[in-house]
């Protein structure tokens, strides 16, 4: 992935790694990454209809999206935390978590615009304009 968050464009970079998880105390996971968990988990249990024309749009190459995998990768993150609580862990995380971050990456406007589930990835969407802040504000 390119400088700043921006979409990937390298198809031969695979230089991306994976943060590595707390200190020996840390519980093992389930998913040993968030492409396990998106293609293993929530892609087979997060079923909705797929309509670009309609309300919901997805990518199949989520991971040529900043924010798709910057959201997943939290989904994922707070999966792994949730699920070993066995009273409402689940429910927090599909409340707080699932329902949130899938309403907006399943959105028409939303990071996949211009992407297909059947025609894959296909347009970048610019970054967000900013003017740099006077100095000494921060």
């Amino acid at each position: 992935m390119g400088e700043g968050l921006g979409e990937w464009d390298d198809p031969d970079d695979t230089s991306a790694a994976e943060p590595t998880e707390g200190g020996a105390d840390a519980p093992e996971l389930f998913y040993p990454n968030v492409a396990e968990f998106v293609a293993n988990k929530l892609a087979v249990t997060y079923r909705r209809p797929l309509n670009t024309q309609g309300s919901t749009t997805w990518c199949p190459q989520w991971w040529k999206h900043a924010e798709a995998i910057s959201r997943l990768d939290a989904l994922w993150r707070a999966w792994e935390h949730l699920r070993l609580d066995g009273t409402t862990g689940m429910s927090v995380w599909w409340r707080d978590h699932a329902d949130h971050h899938m309403a907006v990456l399943l959105s028409t406007d939303g990071p996949f615009k211009g992407c297909s589930p059947e025609d894959g990835h296909r347009t970048k969407l610019t970054p967000l304009p900013c003017d740099e802040p006077p100095v000494g504000l921060f």
